[in-house]
């Protein structure tokens, strides 16, 4: 860690100049770590949620499941139906989560590899791109989260600008862009591949219910 970095991550050091301690003593800037440290605090928070959304779901997936395959035995296919679209929505709300929870296991990791003011900024605005995504995505599934991610967002696009601020670097917002589609694209195919591999079929006549559920997705 540089010696810059350094004084700006944990806190302000002597030998400032004068404009500066009194600039300081006016309207001090926090230090960069605790900030960095609280917002990872709550974003771990939010994935804890998201697995425990994720097994309410999961457990909702199972006992739906049960239910189509009891009334499909009895052939029953008028409530076999009313329960496989229920499903359908369900495992639409189930991937949702889990796409989410894979892009926040990115940016946590990003955000705890932090070492230097150049890695603040390439990190922070990929990180931010992607809350902002998830956060619209868990809209109707996850309002409390949704709403938190949302604060945390907020949080990093200060601690962006404060770096800015204080290490007059530029953010490329092309390669910020990129960034954070690459991290979305990644979490949605790993997303997917779960989705695929978790999720028991339906009875054949019945498999088109949630094939239509997965494609308005």
């Amino acid at each position: 860690m540089s010696e810059r970095f350094a004084k700006k991550w944990e806190s302000r050091k002597d030998g400032t100049s004068f404009v500066d301690n009194i600039r300081a003593v006016v309207s001090p800037p926090p230090p960069l770590k605790p900030r960095m440290d609280y917002a990872i605090k709550r974003l771990n928070l939010q994935i804890h949620k998201l697995d425990q959304a994720a097994d309410r779901f999961s457990q909702k997936d199972k006992t739906l499941f049960g239910k189509i395959v009891a009334a499909y035995e009895t052939h029953d296919t008028a409530r076999a139906n009313i329960y496989a679209n229920e499903l359908a929505e369900v495992r639409k709300m189930e991937k949702i989560v889990m796409n989410a929870r894979l892009a926040l296991d990115q940016v946590m990791l990003r955000l705890q590899t932090v070492t230097e003011f150049g890695d603040i900024v390439s990190t922070l605005g990929p990180a931010i791109g992607v809350l902002r995504t998830v956060s619209a995505g868990l809209v109707g599934v996850l309002p409390e989260a949704e709403n938190e991610l949302g604060d945390i967002g907020n949080m990093l696009s200060g601690l962006m600008f404060d770096v800015g601020q204080s290490s007059g670097l530029n953010l490329n917002f092309n390669s910020v862009n990129e960034d954070t589609a690459k991290i979305l694209t990644e979490a949605a195919t790993v997303a997917e591949q779960r989705v695929n591999s978790n999720f028991p079929d339906l009875p054949s006549g019945l498999s088109a219910n949630l094939a239509k559920g997965k494609s308005t997705n």
